[in-house]
């Protein structure tokens, strides 16, 4: 097995990059989703709602993240000294607002009043405790540092939809080829690269694996929660992919190799 592709999010729920390598710090790849958007409650939006953010594209640039928002134009998104609480799922943690340019122009396309926020060092927002003893951290994605996909799964759902869908659908952070499909259901330790990954959790899928990752829309015609929904769900919900969190800081990078050093029954 090994690393088939690679994703970075600097914004939870723009689209997200596809990159060749990453470095991993404390909060997991280095620059994931360390800014959110919030509507005027200080509480995350995400395409649950707003299918429309998969339009906005994210990139590094010089150090920073940039967002090109159609119609509006790129900008650099810039922390400024203010901050306050902000809710992502259950936790409130606390953010740092960013500076108005990007704030205006997010809320004209979206119709709302929206604010980027960032999620500084000193903010530690504790990974899910009762997956994960020890005192982990994790920037504003949905739980966990990582999340870990298996392509031959993707390839044997695409046998079942009469429109087939791509990865980009299920937002992962590394994928695995070289796998039987759902192998990765058992999978509890892996070594991808120098580094070691604890696959803590399965991950339950909602209905942002309906928009198109393209058009920005609700796709009725492919349906992958709803197939996935007839033999995926558990008691963990509708299942696709692998949350993980790491051993430690280092790098990983496409071609890496993935082997197994524990499955649930070893």
């Amino acid at each position: 097995m090994h690393i088939h592709s690679l994703y970075i999010y600097p914004v939870k729920s723009l689209a997200g990059i596809q990159v060749d390598s990453f470095d991993m710090d404390d909060f997991g790849p280095a620059g994931d989703r360390r800014w959110m958007i919030v509507d005027e409650e200080r509480r995350f939006v995400t395409q649950r709602s707003y299918p429309q953010l998969a339009r906005i594209q994210a990139r590094f640039s010089e150090g920073h993240v940039e967002v090109d928002i159609p119609g509006e134009g790129v900008f650099r998104l810039q922390s400024t000294e203010e901050t306050f609480p902000v809710l992502v799922w259950r936790d409130w943690v606390k953010a740092r607002l960013g500076e108005s340019d990007a704030n205006d122009a997010l809320s004209r396309f979206c119709g709302q009043a929206f604010r980027f926020v960032y999620m500084a060092d000193e903010t530690f927002r504790r990974v899910d405790a009762d997956r994960v003893g020890e005192y982990r951290r994790v920037g504003f994605a949905d739980g966990f540092p990582f999340l870990i996909t298996n392509l031959a799964s993707l390839e044997e759902l695409n046998g079942r939809l009469e429109q087939p869908v791509t990865m980009r659908r299920f937002r992962p952070n590394i994928v695995v080829e070289g796998a039987e499909p759902w192998a990765e259901d058992d999978w509890r330790e892996l070594q991808i690269g120098e580094r070691q990954f604890r696959l803590v959790k399965p991950c339950s899928r909602c209905i942002m694996t309906t928009v198109d990752p393209d058009r920005g829309l609700k796709d009725p015609s492919a349906q992958p929660l709803r197939t996935l929904s007839g033999y995926r769900r558990t008691g963990e919900g509708v299942i696709f992919g692998m949350n993980a969190i790491h051993d430690q800081p280092g790098s990983i990078r496409v071609g890496d190799p993935v082997s197994i050093i524990k499955t649930e029954n070893s």
